[in-house]
Parts: C-alpha cells; structure tokens; sequence
C-alpha cells in the first residue's frame, strides 16, 4: 500500500524471473508478508484477463504462502507474458518464486 512503500520496494528490492513473470522482493520488517500483483494493461488491454490472471496469481501465493516459513518479505509480482497461461503453470512458477524469496531471506537473516 502507498506510492512511497511501492518506490522503496521497486528501489531497494532484488529482481528475478521465471518465463511468465517477474518478481521484486525486499525483507520486510513486519509481521506479515505483504504482496502486490500487477499485471500491465500493455500486454493485456481487456480488464477481464488482467483480473483473471490477478486472481490466479494471488489464489497461488494463498495456497503456497507456507513455503515461505517464518521469513517475512515485501513481494511485487508482475504478469510478463502476453499469453494467458494456466493456473498449474502459475501455481509452479509461484511456488518457484516463494522458495527462492524463502532461501535468500533465511541467508540474509544468517
């Protein structure tokens, strides 16, 4: 939430990728770990895919936010692909993305 969490995040975070999207995360200091999901209007002009591909993602991370553990993270998602890809293939790619956001912020606590 806000433009300054979003620009700290966008500044400060790391950058990685998978084929459908990208990812940028940054350890959080809260409690909780808090996500945000984009998917670009560039790719995508109808707002039905763009919502069902915000759905997809955010159902994803839902189901697999126990791969993260303990570690507490600031995570943006950002749809890259112009195809609409399958919930198995967002979900893999999702749980790709957390266990790596999970190993990176266990060696960063060490």
């Amino acid at each position: 939430c806000g433009k300054t969490r979003v620009a700290a995040l966008v500044a400060d975070g790391k950058w990685g990728g998978t084929r459908h999207m990208k990812y940028c995360w940054a350890p959080g200091g809260g409690e909780l770990t808090r996500i945000l999901v984009s998917v670009p209007k560039k790719n995508f002009k109808r707002a039905v895919k763009r919502n069902l591909l915000k759905r997809r993602i955010r159902e994803a991370y839902r189901l697999q936010k126990a791969v993260l553990g303990p570690a507490r993270a600031d995570i943006m998602f950002v749809y890259t692909s112009p195809e609409v890809a399958d919930f198995s293939v967002i979900a893999a790619e999702t749980a790709d993305i957390l266990s790596a956001v999970a190993a990176k912020c266990a060696r960063n606590d060490e």
